[in-house]
């Protein structure tokens, strides 16, 4: 299990498992954010609580962020998929540092080609400086 929570708190988010990486995307939203996520399904094994504002990204996604400082917690699919559960991402860099560095980074490309890449070998730990 970790947990993580925006700099003021009022918004939380936990995930049942140990991630075994934390994607770096490149597309136009999450560069902009600087986020590095961890995949679920909402209140399977993703939790979030507390009151957000979400950013509305077309029909399939919605981003979530504390409307007191501005964190983004997560994102979720606006619908569920053909198995009833709803995909959602959280925001690692809001959990303790120690919970999360050693996970290696998962670049995906989805600016243009909408493709995972190789791994470089890096983790959450080296993207703190």
């Amino acid at each position: 299990m970790i947990e993580g929570h925006c700099h003021c708190g009022a918004v939380h988010w936990r995930i049942d498992f140990a991630p075994d990486g934390a994607t770096a995307c490149n597309c136009t939203v999450c560069r902009r954010y600087g986020t590095l996520w961890a995949y679920g399904h909402e209140a399977e094994d993703v939790h979030g609580r507390g009151t957000t504002t979400a950013y509305v990204r077309g029909p399939h996604i919605e981003f979530h962020f504390c409307p007191t400082c501005g964190n983004v917690a997560w994102w979720r699919g606006r619908e569920a998929g053909a198995d009833g559960r709803r995909r959602m991402a959280v925001n690692l860099r809001l959990a303790e540092p120690d919970a999360v560095t050693a996970i290696p980074i998962d670049h995906f490309d989805g600016l243009d080609k909408f493709d995972d890449l190789p791994r470089d070998g890096k983790c959450v730990g080296d993207y703190w400086f």
